[in-house]
């Protein structure tokens, strides 16, 4: 029997030689994954049996094909929370901690903030918000049936009120207009045509691409956000790097100041964040 030592070793080097980013990462992962343990205990974790080993080699192969490393365990992470991911649902990435990082700022001192999560996908953001912050009134919006299916299951039990509803409807949330206290949205806003690496490809398109300048859905977006937004009301959206000036234009132009970018840990232009002007 080849111990799991040299197995994820050779997974790794095959995963590097896929252009995985993280080849040995991934390929603990998927090991730990097989043997129903977490990373953290691998190395005490007893070696792959033949059907186990079965296993792991056939996850490999699919990793390999750059199949996203989330599908394959059935989770991602974000944050404080783990949601189950799959084909029909956009995988949440690590650059949306820093929406999570915005939010949690947002509502600091206020007691049972309401909180409204646009583009919820599959409702990861939300139930992040909700946990780092129990008195939360947290409402999460998604219009795609897909991943609308995706959120109910993973915001089940939670206290995340979820509807089924276009972010950029002008009666979308209409009972809770001027009473929210802080807007995130993580939405599409990948120009149409943009090269996109292999896993994006097993996203949702819709999810990903938003027009000719990817902001199809942030243009709408922002107006929504300024009619649920009580003044003093914080918004937080994610954007591509490509358009941060473009997206502090949009929200001031539909009454928020002191807009400003925030950037992710590799220093790519990455939010845009602003006030509720007084209406």
């Amino acid at each position: 029997m080849t111990s799991t030592r040299v197995r994820v070793a050779a997974a790794a080097a095959r995963l590097a030689d896929a252009g995985v980013a993280s080849p040995r990462v991934d390929a603990e992962l998927l090991a730990a994954h097989v043997l129903g343990v977490p990373r953290t205990r691998l190395v005490l974790a007893p070696d792959l049996d033949e059907e186990s080993s079965r296993s792991f080699e056939a996850l490999v192969d699919r990793r390999a094909a750059r199949e996203p490393l989330q599908h394959l365990v059935g989770s991602a992470v974000l944050g404080p929370v783990s949601v189950a991911v799959g084909p029909g649902v956009f995988v949440p990435r690590p650059e949306t901690e820093l929406l999570l990082t915005e939010a949690v700022a947002a509502v600091r001192g206020l007691s049972a903030p309401r909180v409204v999560d646009l583009c919820t996908g599959s409702g990861a953001l939300a139930l992040a918000i909700a946990t780092a912050r129990p008195d939360a009134e947290v409402h999460a919006v998604e219009a795609d049936p897909d991943a609308v299916a995706w959120a109910r299951h993973n915001l089940a039990d939670s206290g995340v009120h979820l509807a089924e509803a276009d972010v950029t409807g002008s009666a979308t949330l209409a009972t809770l207009e001027g009473s929210v206290d802080l807007v995130v949205a993580n939405p599409p806003y990948v120009p149409d045509g943009t090269a996109v690496g292999p896993e994006v490809g097993h996203d949702p398109a819709r999810a990903v691409f938003a027009g000719p300048d990817g902001l199809a859905v942030i243009r709408p977006l922002a107006a929504t956000a300024a009619r649920l937004l009580r003044a003093g009301g914080r918004v937080a959206v994610e954007h591509d790097e490509s358009h941060p000036a473009e997206v502090r234009a949009l929200l001031e132009a539909a009454g928020f100041e002191g807009v400003s970018t925030r950037a992710d840990l590799a220093g790519r232009p990455r939010a845009a964040v602003g006030t509720r002007a007084e209406q």
